[in-house]
């Protein structure tokens, strides 16, 4: 520091109120060349600059924080403190007096080109009010802000700073946002996985993010237990948008969900009543079979562990680890158990004959339904219809009671009917136009069921996973003396094996279920479908029913 008697020191202080107007604006370098000008006309020497990016209205930032600091070091020599306008100081009454005590008792006087700050009356008078007027400025500023936010929230439009992860801004009308590929697909795989089954837990929808190099993450490269529970409940991906700290509540948004809002609600249920497996995280792909498959003997899960030999290598087994159990820590051989597997898949796997039917009643149900969806409709809107009355009805009793749980009762009741007014709607507009062709939504499906160890050979450990979840319903009861035994198999491959003939019986036509008039009126509904007049010619299968 300098000894002459000459030198003035000083330090400008400038503030701009968020960290996008110190990206895209100019606002902290105008107020460092006016301070800057204004200390060269006084003879002052500018020897600091701090900044800050925040509201006015707090009293504690890094850049006050730190010039105070440096105040305090150099108290033996004071030092001018230049801020451009009141306003950079604070934006409120309380925090300009705050931070004008803590300069002067770090040794700093405080001056600005825009104003004379002085002790007598008539100064602090001007000073009070132009720190109320600040004040002001800032709580106006404030609610306008509020209000356009409540308005484009009213108008279905995402207001957040930053789009939620699968989603980006489009600059156009209202600002809207749409999917960001490859994250929105990465998302939307999450929360349908987790709402069929395929991921039985958080924790392993949290291991499916944590997998995939597109979907963002931290510094740390860490995808935390808690940002997949924000992401399994955020409305925005229903399509919805969650305005329930703007007393709003939950309000229908314009952009494209990723998931329906049943979906949702049935995720936040699954979440909420805990109905989900719990997770493993030490599933290897060493042991695809682990979690899997039961001991026949116990029922208990097996597990799975690399034995050492004495030459020093290596063997994967599977055992039991129940005590008391006859199959206690008995190892089974990993190619054992996983070639008996393999074996049992391919006696799900159906003829291209009868994948073929089975195709084709696939398309005729999915007409039948696109028929039927008019009349689903309708009686969907009677619903909403019904939710109306209810709700009114409801809010006359709110305003006619004074007891504080009945009305917080009520509440509780008016959202859940909103909540499932909105899913009421969302389907009825699902309903109205299907997103994909029946080929987009079946070629997968179809693709799975014709060639289930193609997928089991040829298929990631992700998709070798997942073909254990959807082939069968639970898990497979394997012993060491007969192998698998009473496999539960999933309904689809189940229909495909009882059609194909390898569950026989007799069947009276009737009695089961009315008759239909189709076939002169001599088979119920369910065994009519069997006969397949008219998609299996005579000659394609000789063996097919045939009416009397």
């Amino acid at each position: 520091m300098k000894n002459d008697s000459s030198f003035k020191p000083a330090v400008i202080y400038a503030r701009v109120s968020s960290k996008k107007q110190v990206t895209e604006g100019s606002g902290l370098d105008s107020q460092n060349s006016r301070c800057r000008l204004y200390a060269q006309a006084r003879g002052y020497d500018v020897v600091a600059t701090f900044t800050d990016d925040m509201t006015g209205s707090k009293v504690r930032r890094p850049g006050m924080d730190a010039m105070l600091a440096y105040l305090k070091q150099n108290k033996a020599v004071p030092h001018v403190v230049l801020i451009d306008d009141i306003s950079r100081l604070a934006r409120g009454i309380d925090a300009h007096w705050k931070l004008r005590e803590s300069i002067a008792n770090a040794g700093g006087i405080l001056e600005s080109p825009s104003i004379q700050l002085a002790d007598d009356s008539d100064s602090q008078l001007i000073e009070n009010m132009l720190a109320s007027t600040s004040q002001h400025f800032q709580q106006k500023n404030r609610e306008q802000t509020i209000s356009r936010m409540k308005h484009r929230l009213r108008n279905g439009y995402y207001v957040q700073s930053r789009p939620a992860a699968g989603y980006k801004y489009i600059k156009g009308n209202g600002k809207e946002i749409v999917r960001d590929e490859p994250i929105a697909s990465i998302v939307q795989e999450a929360l349908e996985g987790f709402n069929t089954g395929r991921f039985g837990s958080a924790g392993e929808v949290r291991q499916f993010l944590q997998d995939q190099p597109e979907f963002p993450k931290p510094k740390s490269g860490i995808v935390t237990h808690e940002r997949t529970f924000v992401l399994l409940r955020n409305h925005t991906y229903a399509g919805m948008l969650d305005a329930r700290n703007w007393n709003l509540g939950i309000l229908k948004g314009n952009h494209e969900p990723l998931i329906s809002y049943e979906a949702f609600l049935k995720n936040q249920d699954l979440l909420a009543n805990k109905k989900r497996v719990s997770n493993r995280v030490n599933i290897g792909q060493d042991f695809i079979l682990r979690g899997a498959v039961a001991c026949g003997d116990c029922g208990n899960a097996l597990t799975a562990c690399w034995s050492k030999s004495k030459t020093g290598k290596k063997h994967p087994y599977y055992l039991c680890h129940k005590k008391g159990c006859v199959s206690h820590r008995k190892s089974i051989r990993r190619d054992k158990i996983e070639g008996e597997f393999a074996d049992l898949l391919k006696s799900l796997q159906p003829t291209k004959q009868l994948f073929d039917i089975a195709g084709k009643m696939f398309k005729e149900l999915w007409d039948y339904q696109g028929g039927a969806n008019s009349k689903r409709i309708q009686r969907l809107k009677g619903q909403i219809t019904k939710i109306d009355t209810d709700m009114s009805q409801l809010v006359d009793k709110l305003i006619n009671t004074k007891n504080a749980l009945i009305v917080q009762k009520i509440e509780e009741k008016i959202n859940q009917m909103e909540q499932n007014k909105l899913a009421i709607m969302q389907k009825c507009e699902n309903l109205a136009k299907p997103r994909r062709s029946f080929n987009e939504m079946f070629e997968l499906a179809l693709t799975f069921l014709s060639s289930p160890c193609n997928i089991w050979e040829n298929g990631s450990f992700i998709d070798r996973r997942n073909l254990l979840k959807l082939a069968f319903s639970g898990r497979l009861d394997y012993t060491r003396e007969n192998g698998f035994s009473n496999p539960k198999i999933s309904l689809p491959f189940k229909a495909l094996c009882t059609y194909l003939g390898t569950e026989k019986a007799m069947a009276h036509p009737a009695r089961f279920e009315l008759t239909t008039s189709a076939f002169g009126g001599q088979r119920s509904i369910q065994l009519s479908y069997g006969c397949l007049w008219n998609i299996i010619p005579m000659e394609a299968e000789p063996n097919r029913c045939i009416a009397p």
